[in-house]
């Protein structure tokens, strides 16, 4: 194995340590229980994500918005899609920076901005950093649904 590690190394393969995270692996194994398959979500339990993350991380607050969900999770009633929808959503802090940036870019891939907005691993850290209550996040949805309305 260590042969075939070096001779990999030596022909310029990335090593698997240092392999991009695959954020639609990391959203099937974290997200997908809920939010469903591709993000399509499930009517009176979970929003989609699909067709509105893009959107949504399209502006500098609505970024920063969607790091400080996953870091800090949210609770309570939102509209989303047209739909009114009462949960819990849990915090994602346990996953690495990098992971969640991964998870963040995948979604906004499924959307129509093109190119896709990239949600990178330092707008991740910079929510980490900062931690919130979930009600904290409810009133920054708020704040940015007046600014910026919501998918």
């Amino acid at each position: 194995m260590k042969k075939i590690l070096t001779l990999a190394l030596f022909l310029g393969a990335a090593s698997p340590a240092f392999a991009a995270p695959d954020g639609q692996a990391l959203y099937g194994a974290n997200c997908g229980i809920c939010h469903q398959g591709g993000g399509v979500g499930a009517p009176g339990q979970f929003p989609p994500l699909a067709n509105r993350i893009d959107k949504i991380v399209s502006t500098p607050e609505g970024k920063k918005y969607v790091t400080e969900v996953l870091m800090n999770g949210l609770a309570g009633s939102i509209d989303a899609a047209g739909a009114t929808y009462v949960g819990f959503m849990p915090s994602f802090k346990s996953l690495s920076d990098d992971d969640v940036a991964a998870i963040l870019t995948y979604l906004s891939s499924l959307g129509g901005t093109k190119p896709a907005p990239v949600v990178s691993a330092a707008d991740v850290a910079a929510a980490r950093a900062a931690p919130m209550s979930s009600s904290a996040v409810a009133a920054a949805r708020k704040d940015l649904n007046a600014a910026h309305p919501l998918p």
